[in-house]
C-alpha cells in the first residue's frame, strides 16, 4: 500500500491521449494457462484525429506466430472516462482513470472478460501493463507488459 501512496503521489495522471500519440513499444510476457510463457512485443503508431479521437494501429508479436495487426479507438467522455472499440473487442472498449492508473474493461471477440490496467510511471515515459482475461469468472490468461513511448 505505502508503495502504491508513493507512486501516485509521484506519477502524473494518466491521459491516454498524451501517452499514446506517436510512437510506443510493449514488450512482456502472455500467460495461458496450462501453456508456457510466450514473449508478446506491441509496437504501437497513435493519432488524434481532428473529432477528439485517439487512434492507435498496433502491430503485435505473439511468440513464433505471424505478426497481427490491430486498432484502438478511444473517446473521452468526462475528464476520467473514456469509451471505445478495438478490432480484438466484442462491443465497447470502456476506460476509467483513477491517477497514474488507467483501467480498461471489454469482451474479446473470442468471448473473454478482459481487464486492463496501465500504470504509469513517475517519468511519463512508460507504464506497467497488467491485463487479465477470464471465462466462467476464472482467469484463463495474464500479461505483463512494459510500455514505453519511443519517441
Amino acid at each position: 500500500m505505502l508503495t502504491a501512496l508513493l507512486l501516485a503521489a509521484t506519477a502524473p495522471d494518466f491521459d491516454p491521449f498524451r501517452f499514446f500519440a506517436g510512437q510506443t513499444r510493449g514488450e512482456g510476457q502472455l500467460k495461458v494457462v496450462f501453456r508456457a510463457r510466450t514473449p508478446i512485443a506491441v509496437r504501437g503508431v497513435g493519432r488524434v484525429e481532428a473529432d477528439g479521437t485517439l487512434v492507435l494501429d498496433q502491430t503485435v508479436r505473439e511468440g513464433s506466430k505471424p505478426p497481427r495487426t490491430r486498432q484502438w479507438r478511444l473517446r473521452r467522455l468526462s475528464p476520467t472516462r473514456y469509451q471505445g472499440t478495438l478490432t480484438d473487442a466484442r462491443g465497447p472498449v470502456i476506460g476509467d482513470v483513477e491517477g497514474p492508473r488507467l483501467h480498461l474493461r471489454f469482451t474479446s471477440t473470442d468471448g473473454f472478460r478482459v481487464q486492463q490496467w496501465l500504470t504509469l510511471a513517475a517519468d511519463g515515459r512508460s507504464a506497467a501493463n497488467h491485463l487479465q482475461a477470464k471465462r466462467f469468472g476464472v482467469t484463463v490468461a495474464t500479461l505483463e507488459e512494459r510500455i514505453t513511448r519511443i519517441d
